[in-house]
């Protein structure tokens, strides 16, 4: 198996790792209902996207 050749330090580590964090999701309001949903979906509660109509309950 491949071994390392030297210890890699905390800084370097950490510099990798730098870009792992969890981003939070982005939830906006919706226009036609007010409850929240992701962008550019169709809302889930009322089944409008851009104004109009989509999903009919």
């Amino acid at each position: 198996m491949a071994s390392p050749k030297s210890k890699i330090s905390r800084s370097r580590r950490g510099m990798r790792r730098a870009h792992n964090a969890l981003k939070k999701p982005t939830v906006i309001s919706c226009n036609q209902c007010g409850s929240p949903k992701k962008p550019h979906v169709v809302c889930p509660s009322c089944g409008y996207y851009r104004g109009r109509e989509v999903l009919t309950s």
